[in-house]
């Protein structure tokens, strides 16, 4: 059963009639988009409000707003960042021998973007737009990490639920964490979401430098040794910047 807010849909709906047509009024927008002229006009009223479109006088015409731009730069990067994935996680998933898989924070969550699986019998498994919260394991917590100062204020202040004993769920421990992944610039957890597990993530940033991504390994703990860690450390940091270089970072000299 799906559950759809009639209103929201229709505000969809004209969001990308505007995107198709820029530079319409409100008469022209409601025709095409199916919507009365008063609705039309209360839909583009929140539509600005919310930044996804803006009004230009003195004709009343609309046209996209700035957080449609970031819509659409989000979008892109998350589609490159999908395409990259099955194009090089595979090599840094044998070089490692583990599963290897790309997160990026939606809100107050992570998803898994692309994965690869380790070939191992027993593994630890991925899938696509898998979530979690964003104080969960190694990519979680490299993306809170690099998170605005905002979103840290909120996932430090939420109720935070206790997956298993290791789950962090201290203000004052997520808060450590948080500062040794800025100091040391990567992630490591173990068993914080599944027991017996281990996880390592890096960052993968931007062309503007920005964190988009976490590149991150997931395998049993029996498996991982800390020579073998830092092994992995070392593959996952090189194919961190691969995947940075690829979308356009150039590293500071």
């Amino acid at each position: 059963m799906s559950y759809t807010v009639d209103a929201v849909s229709k505000a969809m709906e004209l969001l990308f009639v505007v995107a198709d047509h820029p530079g319409l009024g409100v008469t022209e927008l409601a025709k095409r988009s199916g919507n009365t002229k008063a609705r039309a006009f209360r839909l583009l009223g929140t539509l600005e409000e919310s930044g996804l479109i803006k009004r230009k006088e003195p004709l009343a015409t609309y046209s996209l707003g700035y957080r449609a731009l970031f819509l659409g730069v989000a979008a892109q990067n998350q589609v490159q960042l999908s395409q990259l994935g099955q194009a090089l996680l595979p090599a840094i998933g044998e070089a490692c021998s583990e599963s290897v898989l790309i997160t990026i924070r939606e809100g107050l969550e992570t998803m898994c973007v692309a994965w690869w699986d380790s070939p191992h019998a027993i593994r630890v498994h991925s899938e696509m737009s898998a979530r979690r919260p964003l104080y969960v394991g190694a990519s979680s917590k490299l993306l809170l990490a690099y998170a605005p100062e905002e979103v840290q204020e909120a996932v430090l202040n939420e109720e935070r639920k206790r997956y298993t004993p290791s789950t962090i769920v201290s203000r004052t421990q997520l808060k450590q964490a948080i500062k040794k992944i800025l100091e040391v610039g990567y992630s490591v957890s173990y068993g914080e979401k599944s027991a017996d597990t281990v996880a390592l993530a890096l960052p993968i940033r931007d062309a503007a430098g920005k964190v988009v991504a976490a590149l991150s390994m997931t395998a049993p703990v029996s498996r991982m040794t800390e020579p073998r860690l830092q092994e992995c450390l070392e593959i996952l940091g090189k194919g961190a910047q691969r995947f940075s270089l690829e979308l356009g970072y150039i590293p500071k000299s």
